[in-house]
């Protein structure tokens, strides 16, 4: 195929081209922001390892019932609303890896986001959240751990 038939092609077709084009954009540019971005998603065998290998700290931002529902071994809860790069629980972690974990995912993209704008030098959020780690079938604790 030559490069007149595809100017062809596009002329002809215009709006399919115009769609093509948008889409290519939009995939370029988000996989450009995502490693641009400052923090790494985690699968949940990564963070298992990532917490035996490294002592991870892990904030859960799942509402408190939730939290008390099932959450993963060693992680702290702290609500959304209350999350807050600069508090006392998170003030001498700056250099140990913090991942954020919330039940899907949503709200620890954002949490990630803003502990890597604070200063944190190691970032991480659990992609898909609670739910992927169970669906990894991996242990949650109940209770207020």
């Amino acid at each position: 195929m030559s490069f007149d038939e595809l100017l062809a092609f596009a002329s002809r077709h215009m709006y399919l081209s115009l769609g093509f084009v948008g889409l290519t954009v939009a995939i370029v540019y988000t996989e450009i922001a995502r490693l641009f971005r400052g923090y790494k998603a985690l699968r949940p065998a990564e963070l298992t390892a990532l917490i035996n290998r490294d002592n991870a700290l892990v904030i859960d931002l799942s509402a408190s019932g939730e939290f008390e529902k099932g959450h993963i071994a060693g992680s702290r809860s702290v609500q959304v609303s209350q999350f807050d790069p600069e508090s006392k629980l998170l003030a001498n972690a700056k250099a140990l890896p913090v991942v954020a974990v919330c039940r899907t995912g949503q709200a620890s993209a954002d949490a990630a986001k803003r502990l890597k704008k604070a200063g944190f030098e190691q970032v991480y959020w659990l992609d898909g959240g609670i739910q992927a780690w169970q669906q990894a079938d991996l242990p949650l604790i109940k209770g207020r751990g």
